[in-house]
């Protein structure tokens, strides 16, 4: 059994959701969110990178999954996301956690069977999938079901021998 860990990066909330893949489908672990408040930029950042950190050191996940940056209409608003984003690395990289990179459309497609799904019906899924009996706050939501996108992506690789390879430039690397 693995512990994966997801994670919806944003600069104000940063949304997290822990996994348990049995081999045979996945069971919740955990979620919440990491709110950084209305601070200068590097304390939202600090606090990104500390609460990746204390949700890494409080479950024990093994590996990440974690959204890709897309571009919005605001350059500003990317690079801040941008940079959580890599604050959740960082933290997930100085805890010795394997990090793979999804993006939203990958996501969709994993969980709802559709690129284009709206969020409530990747929320839906996600409910469905791990069996939850209340909705998730929508960060928290997003981020279990990119821990569900790379469970199920982990899992596609393994009957190939794959499972240990590594990610580089969108190619598997043996």
């Amino acid at each position: 059994m693995t512990l994966i860990l997801g994670i919806d990066p944003g600069s104000r909330i940063t949304g997290y959701g822990v996994v348990r893949d049995t081999g045979r489908g996945c069971e919740y672990v955990a979620s919440g969110c990491i709110r950084t408040g209305a601070g200068v930029l590097h304390e939202r950042l600090q606090i990104v990178f500390r609460g990746v950190r204390e949700v890494i050191q409080a479950y024990g996940p093994v590996t990440m999954g974690i959204e890709q940056v897309f571009m919005a209409r605001n350059a500003d608003s990317a690079l801040k996301l941008g940079q959580a984003r890599g604050a959740a690395i960082v933290a997930a990289a100085e805890e010795g956690l394997e990090i793979a990179e999804y993006t939203a459309s990958q996501v969709k497609q994993a969980i709802a069977g559709t690129g284009g799904a709206d969020k409530q019906q990747v929320m839906m899924m996600v409910m469905h999938l791990l069996k939850l009996v209340q909705k998730p706050q929508i960060d928290a939501s997003d981020a279990l079901a990119i821990a569900l996108c790379h469970a199920h992506h982990r899992q596609s690789l393994i009957p190939h021998g794959l499972a240990s390879a590594k990610r580089r430039g969108g190619r598997l690397r043996l």
